[in-house]
């Protein structure tokens, strides 16, 4: 495990960028894990701008998504498919048909988590997965359970997650109930993960999840059996780990190096 602390959500987006280019420039054929939501923006938005300059080449990049919306078409702006397209793919030179996301209007559950996963395994697995983590601790849309949901499933949507995302929907009474995500042994198949946690709300669950039991009740605590983990999380994020370990003589390994300075 690796984290870095930088000092707001802008300079988190560039070291994330960074970290990103540098694995599409050194394996141009990379297949990327990529998430959605509003952490991740500034990010692509960085990759853009360097596409833009002429520094970054996704010709022979692939992505597959964590997840989508069950009942909600490519069309529909609210989408992950609408998401990844309008802040990504239209802007660089990936080709459309190595990008994969879930199939939120397909009814057969089993026929569509059957053919994700067969996608992802066609692909050789991820190289590098994006992350980010909900206040309930969920990744992609693994929700809090009794057990860690092994490959692509379909999952009820937690009230606090349909209140969180209802931010970017007229009311939260149009957000979908569930959707199609990666399970955590497919996260967790992925050579390389990088997690991006921003802002003060934040704070305790990452806390949970670097340093808590590792329990289903909070999915992303699973990351600390990765053997390449990097998490990139902004001053305000890391405020209770700094709190935690402040006067500890003998604190963890992963915590001496990262406390805000």
């Amino acid at each position: 495990m690796k984290i870095i602390c930088t000092k707001d959500y802008q300079s988190m987006c560039r070291v994330g960028a960074n970290i990103l280019s540098a694995q599409i420039i050194l394996n141009p054929k990379s297949v990327l894990g990529l998430a959605t939501g509003s952490t991740p923006l500034g990010v692509y938005n960085q990759l853009v701008d360097w596409y833009k300059k002429g520094d970054l080449d996704f010709s022979q990049i692939k992505s597959v998504n964590l997840d989508e919306y069950c009942g909600l078409s490519k069309n529909n702006k609210q989408s992950y498919y609408c998401y990844m397209y309008e802040n990504f793919f239209k802007h660089i030179n990936i080709d459309s048909n190595s990008t994969f996301i879930p199939n939120g209007m397909e009814k057969n559950v089993d026929s569509e988590c059957q053919r994700y996963d067969s996608i992802v395994r066609k692909l050789g697995g991820v190289d590098y997965q994006l992350l980010g983590v909900g206040h309930n601790g969920h990744i992609g849309f693994n929700e809090p359970h009794t057990s860690f949901e092994k490959e692509t499933h379909c999952v009820k949507l937690a009230d606090k997650t349909i209140e969180a995302n209802s931010r970017f929907f007229n009311s939260i009474k149009e957000v979908p109930t569930h959707a199609y995500t990666m399970g955590i042994k497919s996260i967790m198949k992925a050579k390389k993960i990088l997690l991006l946690v921003s802002g003060e709300s934040k704070a305790e669950i990452l806390y949970e999840v670097l340093f808590g039991p590792i329990v289903p009740t909070v999915p992303a605590s699973i990351l600390q059996l990765h053997n390449d983990l990097t998490i990139i999380a902004d001053k305000p994020a890391l405020t209770v780990i700094s709190e935690k370990f402040s006067g500890c003589k003998n604190p963890p390994s992963d915590a001496q190096n990262l406390l805000p300075t």
